[in-house]
């Protein structure tokens, strides 16, 4: 067993969660704390199960309930030096996180958590630092990497060695040219420290995505530069003018700002809905 639930993925919140019979970890707690509660109650999960959060990077849609988790729950916070203290910094965070409730990892040292063996790795993003994060278990291979600026050689490796992807399609260019953000913030976000666009996150698929990827979560989508129906058919335009058909050689799916996901089962073989 080994599930994979988002509670919220965007500007206003980010909140991932995966767990075993034996434990589970979250990745971000950008939501508020009554949201996380709201959705743990909701899929009959409780915080005593949870054995860390495992924090992207420092800006507030990734980080604004940690100190409420680790004083409320005592989830350890794992991060990097740089990005605890990003996390010191930031006024959203209340209360600030105790030395004891800190966690340092090195980004390409694997770390364990229960059954999880877990990597941190490089993304280009303009906050303190960031990393998205591989996880193992049970000979699968769970990707998440979120805000990222770029594809490096080290994002397309990670895609291509996953089973499972959360990956970032934050915007539309053509609406984000066309719409009311001022320059300078249109700049920043098609940066290499920005964000990854529909036709971004197309192309690396495309090229760096293995016969082994069965599912596909986009993630992160801009609400001002954004739709979902045109992240999908973005992404499926292209992949099928290379011959690669969603549905068949994996599954593709949107990941919605405020609403939670399902549950989702993730096995070897195929991936299940099952029932909660």
């Amino acid at each position: 067993m080994f599930k994979f639930l988002c509670l919220g993925s965007g500007s206003s919140g980010n909140c991932y969660c995966l767990w075993t019979e034996n434990g589970g970890i979250m990745i971000d707690a950008g939501l508020s704390i009554r949201s996380v509660k709201r959705g743990f109650q909701m899929f009959g999960l409780s915080f005593s199960k949870f054995k860390a959060v495992l924090v992207t990077h420092d800006h507030a849609d990734h980080i604004k309930s940690v100190g409420k988790l680790a004083s409320e729950y005592g989830l350890p916070i794992y991060a990097t030096e740089s990005v605890h203290e990003g996390i010191a910094r930031n006024y959203c965070v209340n209360p600030k996180l105790k030395a004891d409730q800190k966690t340092f990892i090195e980004k390409d040292v694997p770390f364990t958590i229960g059954d999880f063996r877990i990597t941190a790795f490089d993304i280009m993003h303009d906050s303190t630092d960031c990393v998205g994060y591989c996880v193992e278990a049970f000979g699968i291979r769970f990707c998440l990497m979120t805000d990222v600026g770029c594809v490096t050689e080290r994002v397309r490796k990670e895609v291509g060695s996953a089973n499972y992807l959360v990956l970032e399609s934050n915007h539309d260019k053509e609406m984000l040219m066309a719409g009311p953000y001022p320059a300078y913030l249109k700049e920043r976000i098609m940066s290499d420290h920005g964000h990854l666009s529909n036709n971004e996150a197309a192309e690396i698929l495309g090229s760096s995505a293995s016969p082994e990827l069965k599912h596909v979560w986009l993630c992160h989508l801009s609400e001002e530069n954004n739709h979902p129906e045109l992240a999908r058919k973005t992404v499926d335009a292209y992949l099928r003018s290379l011959g690669i058909i969603i549905g068949v050689d994996f599954q593709l799916e949107i990941l919605k700002r405020r609403v939670p996901s399902c549950v989702y089962e993730l096995q070897n073989e195929q991936l299940t809905f099952p029932n909660l």
